[in-house]
């Protein structure tokens, strides 16, 4: 693969119709690489291949699958240091975040799709009396899991490898085909992938990945006739225009977007451990994750300590060269996002929120680097309070009780993942219960990986993640017989 970076259509790699443009890493500003730019024929190509090749590959046995999936595992985990060196390089994630969470992460959902699940259970019989169907019968059943077809994964520039494995080896291992848009900042990652899965034996057309900087790309993997579901991770108001072209076609959808997590903090909770687990709005991917905790509802009577020592949090962060061992927080992806982020900074004083740390640009002067910011005396009407702004930037806003906070809380579009910190389980758990949100962490930020993720409101549409992520990329078969 000398020069710049093939597309991957039909088991094979194809020079793009519109040439390359460059990878930057937003550490250096320097290249990393060229990045294949599809034309909208060569995207329809991959449709049409995901097409032809779905009859055989859906009709393989879900062991053969799932040993594909495992080679591509192991094959992952063998590559894991260059493989994050790149995505490290592409994304400024630091180097910790790019072997654990992102290589790591994406070979750890190969392996769990290699493990076979169920694709079909009996129902209990039922005896039909006489009547217009027929005569009476005792009627077995059986409900069968069956692969949608062709799915189109369009995925994020946050996490270019654990994003799409988590949309691929779920498709995959259900007997669907794939094509795959990656973000165009950050796509390289994703033909490693494409590598990988080809050394693994993933028969032609399988998995196809095209990519490219202009929408049309986009566009035309989403509108194929070919495509018979979209599977996509972005924001809520791109989300929305691919389930309209969706929805004229009957696709199906899965849909994970935006996000504006709010954290409750009550009197009585660990404010050490409620500080940890907001502070990763400021560290984890530079704050551009969707289930960030990124508006935090503080009781009045824990307000002012908490604000204190997150801003006191804020300032001890290393941001910087994401090489370096001891470096937190990285860069944002690009010029143009971090423009965006400070603009919101400024928006939130003119709102009247005040900056109690942060809000300026950082050093070094080359990269893209946004200081962990914390703004106070917020209001749940102020901009910043209200948008996703996918950066390093924390909100702060009182509130008196209960419900006022559950109030606070669910006056959101969005309801992605919430958060609530309180030393009484009983009513964290009774919160929990009462927020608007598809997943909440009591006490923690921390994931289960096998529990179902996915939003309430504009922050999605239908859940993955372990059993549930093999559902949404299936169909459901009854087949009934007389017994």
């Amino acid at each position: 693969m000398s020069g710049g970076q093939p597309l991957f259509v039909g088991g094979r790699w194809v020079a793009p119709d519109g040439g390359h443009y460059p990878v930057t890493d937003p550490a250096t500003e320097e290249t990393v690489g060229w990045a294949p730019e599809a034309s909208q024929e060569q995207a329809r190509a991959a449709c049409a291949a995901a097409r032809e090749a779905f009859g055989a590959w859906s009709r393989t046995r879900p062991q053969e699958r799932a040993a594909v999936l495992g080679r591509a595992a192991e094959i992952i985990r063998e590559r894991l240091v260059p493989y994050a060196d790149l995505a490290r390089a592409e994304t400024g994630a630091t180097t910790a975040t790019a072997r654990a969470m992102q290589v790591g992460v994406a070979a750890a959902r190969f392996r769990r799709y290699a493990d076979v699940e169920p694709a079909e259970w009996a129902i209990a019989p039922q005896i039909n009396e006489a009547g217009p169907m027929g005569p009476a019968a005792v009627l077995g059943a059986l409900a069968v899991r069956q692969p949608v077809g062709v799915v189109t994964c369009v995925t994020s520039y946050n996490n270019p490898w654990a994003n799409p494995a988590g949309k691929i080896a779920p498709a995959l291992a259900m007997g669907n085909t794939v094509v795959v848009k990656p973000a165009p900042q950050d796509p390289l990652s994703v033909y490693r992938m494409a590598q990988a899965l080809e050394a693994a034996g993933v028969p032609p057309g399988v998995v196809n990945v095209v990519s490219g900087r202009d929408v049309s790309v986009g566009e035309a993997v989403v509108a194929s006739g070919d495509v018979d579901m979209v599977s996509f991770t972005g924001s809520t108001a791109v989300g929305r225009r691919i389930a309209e072209v969706c929805g004229r076609d009957m696709k199906r959808q899965l849909m994970e977007l935006g996000g504006k997590g709010a954290a409750l903090v009550f009197d009585d909770a660990d404010l050490a451990s409620a500080v940890a687990g907001i502070g990763t709005t400021f560290s984890f991917y530079s704050g551009q994750i969707c289930t960030a905790p990124t508006r935090v509802l503080a009781q009045r009577g824990v307000y002012e300590r908490l604000v204190e020592r997150l801003a006191g949090y804020a300032r001890r962060l290393k941001v910087g060269d994401p090489r370096e061992p001891d470096t937190v927080v990285g860069p944002v992806i690009s010029a143009e996002h971090r423009a965006r982020v400070e603009s919101y900074v400024e928006l939130g004083r003119k709102e009247g929120a005040v900056v109690v740390a942060g809000g300026e640009r950082p050093p070094p002067d080359r990269g893209f680097f946004v200081e962990p910011t914390l703004l106070a005396d917020g209001t749940n009407d102020m901009r910043v309070a209200r948008e996703e702004i996918f950066g390093p930037v924390v909100t702060v806003i009182p509130f008196a009780d209960e419900d006022e906070g559950v109030a606070l809380a669910n006056d959101s579009e969005y309801g992605l993942i919430d958060y609530v910190w309180s030393g009484d389980v009983a009513r964290a758990f009774r919160v929990a219960r009462r927020l608007r949100a598809g997943g909440v962490g009591v006490n923690t930020v921390g994931r289960n990986m096998e529990a179902p993720f996915g939003g309430f409101r504009g922050s999605g549409v239908g859940r993955d993640v372990g059993v549930y992520a093999l559902h949404a990329y299936s169909e459901v078969q009854a087949i009934v017989w007389p017994g």
